[in-house]
C-alpha cells in the first residue's frame, strides 16, 4: 500500500556523516546523564509502601494524588486497581518513618478528604525485591539484544547485524537518557516500553535491509550507496503510513491516558521518533561505512530478475 510514490531516489547517504555526527552527540549526552545524574527508580525497584485503598464511588485519582502531596510524597504512584473504586497507591521509603507510620499518615488525609475511603492492605516492599527486579529487567534486556544479534546474523550478513544492534542500542540508550535528564521515573512500565521499542526499531531496520538487499539483485549499474538511497525512498510510504498510525496511537495514550500510562506512552514516543530516525541514518549509513556489497547478500550464480534492466539475465 502506497499514499504516493517518488520517482526519483533521495540523496540520503549524502548528509549521513552530519547526521551521524549528530547521533554520537545526542548519545554522549545521554550516557553523561545516565552517569552522572542516575535514573529517577520507581519504587518497584528501590522499595517502598504499597496500600490498596477502596472507595464507595468511583474514586478520583487527581484528588487523591492531591492529598497524598501534602504530605510530602510528590512522587507517589496512584492508579486504578481492578475496578474504578479500587486504588492502588505506591510510596517511596522515607528516612525516619516506618511503612505502618506512612500508611496511617496517608489515610488519615485521605479521610480528611472523603470519609468514605476503605484501606484493605499494607505491604512493604523492601530494597532487595527492587533489586531482583532490576537485574531481571537488565537480563531480559541483554536476552532482547543477543536475540536481535543472532536474527539478524542469520537473516542478512554480519554487517547488517552490526549496523541493526547499533542503532538499536542507540534507540534504547537515548531514551533513558531522556529519563535521566529530566528526572522522569523510570518503572517497569518503562522498562516495558523500551523492550517495545527494540522490537519495533529492529523491524524497521528489517524492512530497509530487505529493501537493499532486493535492489542490490534488480540494479547491477547501481553502487552501494545509490542502492541504500533507492531502497530508503522506495519505502518512504510505508514509514509514513506505519509510523504515522503507530504514534497517532501512542500520541492518544500520552496525552489520555493520564497518569499511569503517561511515562510509558513517553518513552514510546520518544522511541518511535528515534527509532525512524536510527533505521535510516544510523543502521543504513553504518552498513554502508563497513563496506557491505552485493556479494554479501547475493549467492553466486543467481540471474537478474528486472525486465528493464539491460544486463538482465546475467550470471552475478
Amino acid at each position: 500500500m502506497e499514499f504516493f510514490r517518488i520517482r526519483r531516489d533521495i540523496p540520503f547517504m549524502r548528509h549521513a556523516l552530519i547526521l551521524n555526527a549528530i547521533s554520537v552527540v545526542t548519545f554522549l549526552l545521554a550516557v553523561f546523564f545516565l552517569v552522572t545524574r542516575g535514573l529517577h527508580l520507581s519504587v518497584e525497584f528501590t522499595g517502598g509502601t504499597v496500600m490498596e485503598v477502596a472507595y464507595k464511588q468511583a474514586a478520583d485519582l487527581e484528588k487523591v494524588r492531591g492529598a497524598i502531596a501534602t504530605l510530602g510524597y510528590s512522587d507517589a504512584q496512584v492508579q486504578n486497581f481492578g475496578t474504578p473504586r479500587d486504588v492502588l497507591i505506591r510510596l517511596p521509603v522515607k528516612q525516619g518513618e516506618t511503612s505502618a507510620q506512612q500508611s496511617e499518615q496517608v489515610l488519615k488525609a485521605l479521610k480528611d478528604a472523603d470519609a468514605s475511603v476503605e484501606q484493605r492492605r499494607v505491604e512493604f516492599v523492601g530494597p532487595q525485591v527492587g533489586q531482583e527486579l532490576a537485574t531481571d529487567g537488565l537480563m531480559a534486556l541483554a536476552f532482547v539484544i543477543i536475540g536481535i544479534v543472532i536474527y539478524l546474523s542469520v537473516r542478512f550478513e554480519w554487517k547488517y547485524a552490526v549496523a541493526g544492534i547499533i542503532a538499536n542500542l542507540h534507540d534504547v540508550v537515548i531514551i533513558m537518557g531522556f529519563f535521566a535528564f529530566f528526572q522522569w521515573e523510570f518503572s517497569l512500565a518503562v522498562l516495558a516500553a523500551v523492550l517495545a521499542v527494540l522490537g519495533y526499531s529492529v523491524n524497521e531496520s528489517v524492512v530497509i535491509f530487505d529493501r537493499v538487499r532486493e535492489s542490490f539483485r534488480r540494479y547491477r549499474k547501481m553502487n552501494t550507496v545509490e542502492v541504500i538511497n533507492h531502497a530508503i525512498t522506495s519505502t518512504i510510504s510505508r514509514t509514513i503510513i506505519t509510523h504515522a498510525s503507530t504514534q497517532a496511537m501512542v500520541l492518544s495514550m500520552l496525552l489520555f491516558g493520564g497518569e499511569t500510562l503517561h511515562y510509558f506512552a513517553m518513552a514510546l514516543t520518544i522511541g518511535i521518533l528515534f527509532g525512524i530516525y536510527s533505521s535510516v541514518f544510523v543502521a543504513a549509513a553504518i552498513a554502508m561505512w563497513l563496506g557491505v556489497k552485493r556479494e554479501d547478500l547475493i549467492k553466486p550464480g543467481r540471474k537478474q530478475t528486472d525486465p528493464n534492466d539491460p544486463n538482465a539475465g546475467a550470471v552475478v
